[in-house]
């Protein structure tokens, strides 16, 4: 390898990581350009409020629908085949959007459809991705091999996918699609060269059964236990705060329809620096301090946006929000990684990811109703206030968090 490349991706994280990480790359650029463009073109497709908002819904839904049954079938079966044939089956789905496309017969109700079955296909394979890394590199090194992936989904999947897939769809509506298409191919591909150990279950299938066992072993240890808790309450003010963030951009801080997109690259680029420092912070900083420190971090967060109307003051806040969201996504994966036996990866993932979607959907709600009330300041002195009793309640648990690392 290469000397960038060994710096990147050393050579002890193995052959299989490495085309894993292709993988997920791959695929996290062709998710970003479905987020701009899945939108869009039911945008484009009908002119009724309430269609529209049904394209959010399509991308929220589906891990709480199917979130505890995809976590069964990855702890159960054949890990790498269930992400080739959930990779397949978006595959299909986008041929057949694109081919109703190309012919222009997709009704708004088809492509809301599609969407949805993309976003539940996408379900399956994050939940099953998300087991492979404490397969395939040893645990010391998985805050490392967890940051790069998660390098990926910052630069990919929320910096540059989306201002690609918007642009493609102003060239046609066919063309993000279609580079989606493409890309999820080329996942399916560089997924089908991974080798994992062996893994899995015999017997007869028990689901409910298994989903039990999943959400008991929660129950029953306190550290992942507290790390889903915590996700839960930061998720319920963070979405709170984040469902208004369009109008806060323009009318609290009169950035007009610029300052969203502004807002979002801020962030992204603070999580590149995030990404640029891991490795010197996990060097001198415990993960369980830099989750302490992180909690802290956000829960001021909501605080300066609550108090401030300056957008000078506001998006160096959001930068540094980018870096600390990168930096605790990491770092709360790999310990609960570290903590998890192989054979409940999957439904303990599909728990966390049931309080993380969970947290962000009802918090949204409720931030809705506190900006129309209240004003478009409030969602956030409400996230604050909710994040400040959390952390205060929370700070003599969070030994057990600290000292999860070394578990």
């Amino acid at each position: 390898m290469s000397s960038l490349g060994q710096s990147l991706v050393p050579a002890r994280l193995g052959s299989s990581f490495r085309w894993l990480l292709a993988s997920s790359w791959t695929t996290n650029l062709g998710d970003g350009i479905a987020a701009a463009a899945g939108p869009l073109l039911v945008a484009s497709l009908t002119s009724d409020p309430f269609l529209i908002s049904l394209a959010a819904l399509m991308a929220w839904a589906p891990p709480l629908v199917c979130g505890l049954w995809a976590g069964v079938l990855s702890d159960r079966h054949d890990r790498r085949l269930i992400l080739i044939l959930a990779n397949a089956f978006r595959a299909v789905v986008l041929l057949a959007m694109i081919g109703a496309l190309a012919a222009g017969r997709l009704p708004v109700e088809a492509a809301l459809l599609g969407l949805g079955l993309i976003s539940t296909a996408e379900v399956f394979a994050d939940n099953t991705s998300g087991t492979l890394t404490p397969m395939l590199v040893h645990r010391d090194d998985l805050a490392l091999a967890n940051a790069r992936l998660q390098t990926g989904f910052i630069t990919l999947n929320q910096l540059a996918g989306p201002s690609l897939g918007a642009a493609l769809f102003t060239a046609g509506r066919v063309w993000p699609f279609l580079s989606e298409l493409l890309l999820v191919g080329a996942g399916l591909l560089l997924i089908g060269r991974v080798k994992l150990p062996p893994h899995g279950r015999t017997g007869k299938p028990d689901v409910r059964r298994e989903v039990v066992e999943g959400v008991r072993w929660v129950l029953h240890h306190p550290p992942v236990r507290t790390l889903c808790l915590t996700i839960l309450i930061f998720n319920l003010a963070f979405g709170a705060a984040w469902s208004v963030l369009v109008l806060y951009a323009s009318d609290r801080l009169g950035l007009g329809a610029f300052g969203f997109g502004l807002i979002t690259t801020v962030s992204a680029v603070g999580g590149l620096v995030g990404t640029a420092s891991y490795g010197w912070l996990t060097a001198r900083i415990s993960l369980g301090n830099l989750m302490r420190i992180g909690l802290i971090i956000e829960t001021l967060t909501h605080l300066f946006l609550a108090a401030t109307r300056s957008p000078f003051v506001a998006l160096p806040v959001f930068f540094l929000f980018g870096a600390h969201a990168f930096i605790w996504g990491t770092t709360s994966t790999t310990v609960r990684q570290r903590a998890v036996p192989t054979h409940l990866q999957g439904r303990v993932g599909s728990v966390n990811a049931i309080c993380v979607y969970g947290g962000l959907v009802v918090g949204s709600a409720i931030g809705g109703l506190l900006a129309k009330h209240y004003g478009v300041a409030a969602p956030f002195w409400a996230a604050f206030g909710a994040s400040a009793v959390f952390l205060a309640v929370l700070w003599p648990q969070m030994t057990r968090i600290a000292h999860q690392d070394q578990l």
